[in-house]
């Protein structure tokens, strides 16, 4: 019997209830090690027995082979699955297959899969596609996890987050057993349940355990208590016990067999100490836990250790194991280097190809540990192959220290061709890092490098990034030309990768001169996710979301950028989804969704690791919004922008950042610094792109300088720069851009415009914009100045202005977008913002969930 998993138990089997209608659960079963999560899995099985059980796991002893619960599940499922891993399928193929199966007509199916606190990339990107599918399955998803040693960045931790939301997602969270139930379980035993208690904690591993030690006092530890338990085995059965406990997780009796040469008899006795069991998985056995093959492992000297290692190795290759992760992991413990540079970097080959990037660089460590002992060219491959997957998941200081070790290398080798490739690699890298001017300097050399050598890929590669830098720094044209040549090199090549690159730097170019490029753009999307090139396909994705944001084309922005996120988080390319994400801050602040903007902003600055080209919008944004506001800390964010930036030297980057400072010394008052700003933006206004110039034109107005801009201008700025405020204001607004309408009416010498502009600067939280606004009218002779925002407002626990807190009314009434509008006399597109600003500062996901939030009283602060 489970004691105190009752409520667990029927809580699972109201899950389970639920699946077979046709509504599909996904459950996650959470809880520290020992816990009881897989003893509450098997006994739902007992009371779901005409169920299709199906049952899978992770492995934390290696660098686990990507998918292995998707390879376990095939092997139960057979059919299609079976056959595509068997083929060496792409993981979208595999994941279909999967779901197809699984989703056919034909009663429940529980699929269990365990221990995923130990699950590569690809299996939690797996839980992704599945968790948004399910939903009309009749499928119960069974996931077990500890949760007691997640880090905040933890991959699963992030999932765990995302597929909250999700409407087919449910918890369930084990705690240790009550001292109730120790004493209940320690009946007879002759050992003291409060001693036991304070031991175990009430722990039911660590109990069990002490319990079936069968020792007539209570043993200091529960790793102690399973060596008791080993020691009472014979010689033979506790060789078969070392060598699983050095094998995984799960162990095939075969291995066994050949590796000690025991019998069938003395695996019976291993199984009959309860140390071992046979497994759910057919034809497997397992540790009934990993506290109890860790006691094992740790129990073995080391030079035991490796020469069972080496003997593990030789079984798997004399039983034709085909895992090249596992083999990579006992040949580096066998201190085997042959095998580990036969094994690992297939190993990373093929966790690359499943997206599971983190183990793709996991592998390519383990292979270059062991690189002293081969040639420069096969270490120097190992650290360009290290260096592209490190550039994925966005650890750029790690990756510039590979190219560099790479490109010694290959100039030991002589080989100038692989030369040129490293050094567009390490181009790329630099540019990552703010690091410009060398950036700058190793693509041109690999470009005079390559050009000798012929028409070659590796030429295509680097004319094509020299493309990308001519266009991140304004010169289009140049650009234009560079793409040019490297797509009809790639074309005669067949280079696909590279012409979705072209595609990709063309489109930007074409966009940023006021011409039409987002066709390109599209093209390479659709070609880079159509031919599973994930790099390309998130930098298109980036590139369209931004493009679409520039020009406020903000409803069609949002799809991309949906379909953009999914796209790099299902293939863990955290490099890209970061990239939309920054610009997914701008776009927010753009259309007056500032505290939404601020909680992506501060999320991703607490990442660690990320690469500081990804940090600067962030930090821009960040920083704008503080100076509005006029928080402290606005400056700090505006200087780290402006050290990245400046580190780039891009000219349009450069702009922006010296804008955002422009804008924070003028409502600082210092007009004359903001003026000298303004001024040096206006310097780099050719290398902008034309809505971004008319917004260099706007700041010179305003800090009164004499300058102005020859040059072509765009969108509604281009309406304030002839003088059309009111023009220029209701363009704003009708696209959505609410701060940069009221800052066109405050350039309005009319009265019932500053009133307007006072109105939404307010509304926003824009203080000490709104103090300007004040000052002007004060200086106009406007009577009956509006005072500022009511002390109600300010008063507000989640900072919701009136106009939010009535729209949270009418949430919770039920009221749609549309009839909040009506209700309140305002537009559906205001609305939106309004209901969006509303979610983010009450920090939940959905307006469902808004409602849930005022029945708890959490919104129930004066109005």
């Amino acid at each position: 019997m489970l004691l105190e998993r009752e409520a667990h138990l029927a809580a699972l089997r109201d899950y389970a209830r639920e699946a077979g209608g046709g509504e599909g659960r996904l459950v996650f079963i959470g809880g520290e090690a020992g816990i009881g999560k897989s003893a509450l899995v098997e006994g739902l099985s007992g009371d779901l027995a005409d169920a299709c059980w199906y049952w899978s796991g992770c492995d934390g002893l290696f660098t686990p082979r990507p998918l292995g619960p998707l390879f376990d599940l095939a092997g139960q499922l057979g059919g299609e699955l079976a056959g595509l891993c068997r083929d060496g399928a792409p993981r979208e193929r595999l994941f279909g297959a999967l779901l197809s199966q699984i989703g056919a007509s034909g009663g429940l199916r529980v699929l269990v899969i365990e221990d995923v606190h130990w699950a590569d990339e690809a299996t939690i990107d797996l839980l992704r596609f599945l968790g948004r599918r399910i939903r009309t399955a009749s499928v119960l998803l069974l996931v077990t996890y500890r949760d007691d040693a997640l880090q905040p960045s933890d991959p699963l931790r992030l999932a765990l987050g995302e597929l909250a939301s999700q409407r087919c997602t449910r918890r369930v969270s084990l705690a240790p057993l009550s001292a109730k139930a120790v004493a209940a379980m320690a009946g007879g035993s002759g050992l003291e349940p409060a001693e036991l208690f304070e031991l175990t904690g009430g722990n039911p591993f660590y109990l069990t355990e002490v319990l079936r030690s069968g020792a007539g006092r209570v043993p200091p530890s529960a790793r102690d208590a399973v060596l008791a338990r080993a020691a009472r085995l014979g010689a033979g059965a506790r060789a078969v016990l070392d060598v699983a406990a050095l094998t995984g997780t799960r162990v095939e009796p075969g291995l066994l067999a050949t590796v000690t040469g025991a019998d069938s008899g003395q695996i019976d006795e291993v199984l009959g100490s309860g140390l071992l069991v046979a497994d759910a998985i057919a034809g497997s056995l397992r540790f009934r836990h990993e506290i109890a093959r860790l006691a094992i492992e740790q129990a073995l000297a080391a030079l035991r250790s490796v020469r069972l290692h080496a003997a593990i190795l030789a079984g798997l290759e004399d039983l034709g194991c085909a895992d090249d992760a596992r083999m990579a992991f006992h040949a580096e413990a066998a201190g085997d280097a042959e095998a580990v540079l036969r094994y690992a970097p297939r190993a990373a080959a093929r966790a690359a190809e499943l997206a599971a990037h983190r183990e793709a660089v996991a592998q390519f460590q383990r292979a270059l540990r062991f690189a002293g002992q081969a040639g420069d060219a096969e270490a120097a491959t190992l650290q360009d192959g290290l260096a592209d997957e490190l550039a994925l998941i966005d650890r750029w200081e790690e990756a510039a220290q590979a190219n560099e070790l790479a490109l010694a290398r290959w100039r030991r080798a002589g080989d100038r061709l692989r030369e040129g490739d490293t050094l567009r690699r390490l181009s790329r890298t630099m540019w990552r890092l703010c690091r410009g001017q060398e950036s700058a300097e190793a693509g041109g050399v690999a470009v005079a490098v390559l050009q000798p050598l012929g028409p070659t890929p590796e030429l295509a590669w680097a004319l094509v990034n020299m493309a990308g830098q001519r266009m991140l720094d304004g010169r289009n044209d140049e650009a234009r030309e560079l793409a040019g040549q490297a797509a009809a090199l790639a074309t005669s090549l067949g280079e696909t990768a590279v012409l979705c690159e072209a595609l990709n730097t063309r489109g930007c170019a074409i966009e940023a001169v006021g011409g039409n490029g987002l066709g390109m753009l599209r093209e390479a999307v659709r070609t880079a996710v159509g031919a599973n090139l994930g790099g390309q396909a998130g930098r298109a994705f980036t590139n369209l979301y931004t493009c679409l944001s520039v020009r406020c084309q903000f409803a069609e922005a949002d799809a991309v950028f949906a379909d953009g996120i999914e796209f790099c988080e299902d293939r863990d390319i955290s490099t890209y989804a970061a990239c939309l994400r920054g610009e997914r801050t701008a776009v927010l602040e753009r259309t007056g969704r500032w505290a939404e903007a601020v909680q992506v902003a501060t999320a991703m600055l607490a990442r660690r690791g990320a690469s500081p080209i990804n940090l600067l919008s962030p930090r821009l944004i960040m920083g704008r919004i503080a100076a509005r506001r006029g928080d402290e800390g606005a400056w700090a964010y505006l200087e780290a922008a402006s050290v990245s930036a400046e580190g780039v030297a891009e000219q349009p980057l450069l702009a922006a950042t010296r804008l955002a400072r422009a804008e924070a010394h003028w409502l600082g008052g210092d007009g004359a610094a903001a003026r000298e700003l303004a001024e040096s933006a206006a310097d780099l206004a050719d290398g902008c792109d034309l809505w971004q110039r008319a917004t260099v034109g706007g700041w010179l107005r305003r800090t009164g300088s004499a300058r102005r801009l020859s040059c072509e201008l765009a969108g509604p700025g281009a309406r304030a720069a002839a003088g059309d405020w009111a023009g220029a204001a209701r363009e704003w607004d009708e696209l959505g851009c609410r701060f940069d309408a009221a800052m066109a009416r405050l350039e309005s010498d009319d009265d019932d415009d500053l009133r307007a502009a006072l109105a939404v600067l307010d509304d926003l939280g824009a203080g000490a914009t709104a103090r300007i606004a004040r000052q002007r009218m004060r200086d106009r002779g406007v009577r009956s100045v509006p005072s500022g925002p009511r002390s109600t407002t300010k008063a507000d626990p989640f900072g919701l202005t009136r106009r939010e807190r009535e729209v949270l009314e009418l949430i919770t009434e039920g009221c749609t977008n549309a009839q909040i509008a009506g209700r309140l006399f305002i537009s559906v597109k205001t609305v939106d913002h309004h209901v969006s600003a509303v979610l983010a500062k009450l920090d939940v996901p959905t307006r469902e969930a808004a409602s849930r939030a005022v029945r708890n009283s959490l919104a129930g602060a004066p109005s």
